[in-house]
């Protein structure tokens, strides 16, 4: 891949005029965008295939888990949009569910242990283990059951490359520039320490949406992807 495609940008604004002007001030700097929450439900679902038939690249972040029928039905559905990735959390019966039904383009990613959670947060969810444990568990079960990818935070990429090799893809949003302010993320690395460990692909979104200039902030960040390849 070129270093511009290993850049994900996280279209975490509020409407769809916001995004389209977000997306024609990227320019040519970004080829691929991420859809979540915030903007999914603002019509980011009938956004989708426009921007797709643009020529970007989409990822519909919506971390499915729900009952196997429902999920199934979800996926299908998701099938239609022209989205390339589609998140699911790594629960086995999920994993198995959204595999069974993708169709054409559609990859699935199982996200691990989400970037805002540490091993504190953990035991008051009520789990007997670490992050990097819970991880290397739900990374073997996804390689076992077939799915395309895991999304992980940089602190994991290394542990879970060895356990999936290169099949799956890795995706590892918690990017942030050095020095920068981590906001609700506990565990996150620079761009190339992220390349370096093993990610795939980046997922940015606040330091190049709020940037004075976006598009040079994802600029530099594509460099940094860069330089960390040709280091690897």
């Amino acid at each position: 891949m070129e270093p511009r495609e290993r850049l994900i940008v996280a279209l975490d604004v509020p409407s769809i005029d916001a995004a389209q002007a977000l997306v024609a001030r990227l320019g040519d700097a970004v080829s691929f965008y991420k859809i979540g929450y915030q903007l999914a439900f603002a019509g980011g679902l009938d956004y989708a295939p426009k921007l797709a038939q643009s020529g970007k690249r989409v990822f519909l972040d919506l971390k499915l888990h729900d009952i196997g029928n429902t999920v199934v039905a979800g996926v299908k559905s998701v099938g239609r949009l022209g989205a390339t990735y589609l998140t699911v959390h790594a629960y086995p019966q999920v994993m198995e569910a959204a595999v069974n039904a993708r169709e054409g383009g559609l990859r699935i990613l199982a996200v691990t242990v989400l970037t805002s959670l540490n091993d504190t947060d953990l035991e008051n969810a009520g789990y007997a283990t670490t992050v990097r444990d819970l991880a290397a568990r739900r990374a073997a079960q996804a390689r076992d059951i077939g799915v395309d990818g895991l999304v992980c935070s940089p602190e994991e990429a290394a542990n879970l490359r060895r356990i999936v090799g290169d099949g799956l893809r890795l995706v590892t949003p918690g990017i942030r520039p050095a020095g920068a302010n981590a906001g609700d993320q506990k565990r996150v690395a620079t761009a190339a320490a992220a390349i370096t460990a093993g990610a795939d692909y980046l997922v940015v979104g606040r330091p190049i949406i709020a940037a004075a200039d976006p598009k040079a902030a994802a600029e530099a960040i594509v460099a940094e992807i860069a330089g960390a390849v040709v280091q690897k």
